[in-house]
């Protein structure tokens, strides 16, 4: 049973190595995560008076301001008026393909929010909160597994992220409870209250359907560094470093592998080092921070077995020249 499991695997992997199959993917999760989304706003966010955060708050705050004056600007047209000009202004700078299925997303949840209409589930407004704020965390792990997302604030991220190395997910922070202070004080302060509890679920949902970008260290102690190495290098775009040591037990050589990498790899990269050398050590262990350069392309694929794209490697030196710079590990 177990060759057959490894089998389908291999080839379920092989598969997702096609550019098609990947683009298939996305495309399917984008259209889950754009309806999840329409699904949330009419049969949660709107019912119990709530708030999302990002450019989705943003539109919909518009949206109830606008209606109290009898010119309504809809929330799915104000999801179009604020995406699809930052998508533009990002087109030529950040990938091309996360801009397309990123807006793809956000046009399919304006329309999905214009033809259908979902009725409440809960009548009681907790249950709303809180239930909430799981699909809205999932709807946007959905889009961010498959490499995309639910626009706004992550077009400006990815942009200011690839042009400083920086983030600004404090300022998305602050944007976001300002606009919760603009909310309490126009609708009512118990409304705002639910929304910080609906905003807080939401971020803990996403938290824990997705790790992407997290990255952990591995420790690899092996005895043939020389193969694991190559194997290594030949596959992922990481640096990594060795240095010799003495095992404790048996006061044999042995080689100490230590490298950096995403979550999304390391599953895959552990699975290439066992099959090299089967009687490998790896510790694995969370890095909280990382200084210094760091490759991060092609981590926004849909599954790991798709990093790297082998038609988008550079050109590699040869191993033994590889091999002698293996100690000046800059992680590029």
């Amino acid at each position: 049973m177990r060759p057959t499991t490894d089998s389908i695997t291999d080839r379920a992997l092989e598969l997702a190595r096609l550019t098609v199959i990947r683009r298939i993917i996305t495309a399917v999760a984008v259209v889950v995560s754009a309806l999840l989304q329409a699904f949330l706003i009419q049969a949660f966010v709107n019912p119990a008076n709530l708030l999302p955060s990002g450019f989705t708050g943003i539109a919909v705050l518009v949206d109830r301001i606008t209606s109290l004056g009898g010119v309504r600007l809809s929330t799915d047209l104000g999801m179009l008026a604020l995406n699809i000009p930052l998508a533009l202004i990002c087109w030529s700078r950040i990938s091309k393909r996360f801009v397309v299925f990123s807006t793809l997303q956000v046009v399919l949840a304006a329309f999905f929010l214009r033809v259908l209409h979902f009725e409440p589930l809960l009548g009681d407004k907790i249950m709303l909160v809180v239930f909430g704020g799981f699909i809205s965390g999932l709807s946007i792990a959905i889009a961010l597994k498959a490499g995309a997302s639910t626009g706004g604030t992550d077009f400006i991220a990815l942009l200011v992220a690839n042009r400083t190395g920086k983030t600004i997910w404090e300022f998305v922070f602050a944007g976001n409870c300002a606009l919760i202070v603009i909310f309490g004080a126009l609708f009512g302060w118990d409304h705002a209250a639910y929304s910080i509890v609906f905003q807080f679920i939401s971020t803990k949902s996403l938290d824990s359907f997705y790790h992407r970008y997290d990255r952990v260290t591995l420790q690899i102690t092996t005895r043939h560094a020389t193969e694991v190495m190559d194997a290594y290098i030949a596959r992922f775009q990481h640096g990594i470093s060795c240095a010799e040591v003495i095992g404790g037990y048996s006061r044999q050589k042995m080689y100490l592998l230590h490298t950096v990498v995403s979550t999304y790899e390391s599953e895959d990269i552990i699975r290439l080092v066992r099959e090299v050398d089967p009687g490998v050590v790896i510790n694995v262990f969370r890095t909280d921070d990382f200084v210094g350069g760091w490759w991060r392309g092609h981590v926004d694929e849909p599954v790991p077995a798709a990093v790297p794209d082998p038609d988008k490697l550079p050109p590699r030196t040869s191993p033994s020249r590889r091999r002698s710079s293996l100690m000046q590990d800059d992680g590029r």
